[in-house]
């Protein structure tokens, strides 16, 4: 019976060091000294109070003790989902001796309640305390990608990465996806703010001859006098600079139609000033506002057939078959 001892001792040894082997992978242990035995859910009255006021009367010691312990904890209850209670253990811990991983661990919990802030809160905190630490910089990465901070995510993974010697092929993919995002909502910024201009005066005239010739609506001929501050008046002013073909002449067109409905008082001529709008919008590209005016035309002079046309012609330019 002596001989069996050791072999049953030696089991019990291999149990215990599986059961450790099972602890939350998210979650990592604490660089302490001392292991003081990992309390449970079910023990945690027995748990140290801690708050900022006492903190100050522990010693050194007790405070790392107490950390472990509050560590311990939060893992347990995070291994079993209860986020909430484990970010408090975690906090405590924390008071108890400011420890990367506390932080990261803590992170780890408002990762899984999608509390993205606290996330970039609790790593940066971590990752102030140790500026190589791999998983923390993942962590923040991952929740400034959540919150299409596009730039920092590419930052810290690109860190992530150099510091871990490319051996993650998970924050490497990261990293080229990222560079995409970076660089697309870097090309959108640049497209936004820049002016949208008409194409090569060659281009529109082409584009304008490709519908049948009409002269002016009666009334808006080149020879009547309008006064140019009535919205009449601008139509007019824009058919005089058509007729120029340059690309001032287009320029100078298309901001007259757009006066002559700033203008209003268009009446019968309401339809036609939308449908030259429209047009000129589709020029600069503008086609969501070129589609608009062109419907407006079109419900307000069904007979306006370049309308009509110009309008399913975008339709079809821009795959909306259904309208």
């Amino acid at each position: 019976m002596g001989r069996d001892s050791p072999k049953k001792s030696s089991k019990k040894e291999k149990r215990r060091k599986k059961e450790e082997e099972k602890k939350p992978a998210d979650v990592e242990k604490a660089t302490t000294e001392t292991k003081p035995k990992s309390p449970t859910v079910e023990s945690a009255d027995e748990l140290p109070e801690v708050d900022e006021t006492t903190v100050s009367s522990l010693s050194e010691e007790e405070r790392k003790e107490y950390a472990a312990k509050l560590k311990a904890a939060g893992n347990t209850a995070y291994g079993s989902k209860d986020y909430n209670k484990a970010i408090e253990l975690y906090g405590k811990a924390i008071l108890c001796k400011p420890d990367p991983i506390f932080y990261s661990n803590r992170a780890a919990c408002y990762n899984a309640l999608g509390q993205w802030d606290k996330v970039i809160e609790d790593t940066t905190a971590a990752i102030n305390l140790d500026n190589e630490y791999v998983k923390a910089l993942n962590r923040r990465a991952n929740a400034y990608e959540h919150l299409e901070k596009y730039s920092e995510a590419l930052l810290d993974f690109t860190a992530s990465c150099i510091i871990d010697g490319f051996r993650n092929e998970s924050s490497a993919q990261a990293v080229e996806r990222l560079l995409k995002k970076v660089a697309e909502a870097k090309g959108k910024k640049i497209l936004e703010s820049k002016d949208k201009r008409l194409p090569s005066p060659t281009f529109v005239t082409n584009y304008l001859q490709s519908f049948r010739a009409r002269p002016p609506p009666a009334g808006l001929e080149l020879g009547v006098e309008i006064d140019e501050d009535t919205g009449k008046g601008q139509l007019q002013l824009g058919l005089r600079a058509m007729d120029k073909k340059t690309g001032d002449g287009y320029e100078e067109a298309a901001a007259a139609f757009d006066k002559a409905l700033e203008l209003g008082d268009l009446e019968e001529y309401e339809a036609f000033a939308y449908n030259m709008r429209g047009t000129f919008r589709y020029l600069r590209g503008e086609n969501l506002d070129a589609l608009s005016d062109l419907t407006q035309s079109v419900d307000l002079q069904p007979a306006l057939t370049q309308s009509f046309i110009k309008r399913a012609s975008m339709h079809l330019e821009l795959g909306l078959w259904n309208c």
